[in-house]
């Protein structure tokens, strides 16, 4: 998978307001009800990284849920993703 370069990765963010661009990767963050919720869309994403064949890195704190995206094979950001990102956002009803 080829990484993408800054403009076309601020192109594909047009698609994807709440998410942002630093340090190699794209990233947004949860805000939950409780822990249990946060844990519950964990979970959902899990099954969509697993059918995607592509996992993120993030972290949980109570009611958040932080998510970052990047290709390790790649070094950076690609078009998968911008998948799972979609595939994120879907999942959680955003």
């Amino acid at each position: 998978m080829k990484k993408l370069n800054k403009e076309q990765i601020e192109k594909q963010l047009k698609h994807f307001p709440n998410w942002s661009y630093d340090d190699n990767a794209i990233h947004i963050s949860f805000e939950f009800e409780d822990f249990k919720n946060a844990f519950t869309a964990m979970t959902r994403i899990a099954f969509e990284a697993e059918r995607l064949q592509h996992h993120p890195t993030w972290s949980n704190t109570y009611n958040t849920v932080n998510v970052s995206l990047s290709t390790h094979d790649a070094d950076g950001v690609t078009e998968k993703d911008f998948e799972l990102a979609e595939a994120i956002e879907t999942v959680l009803g955003q």
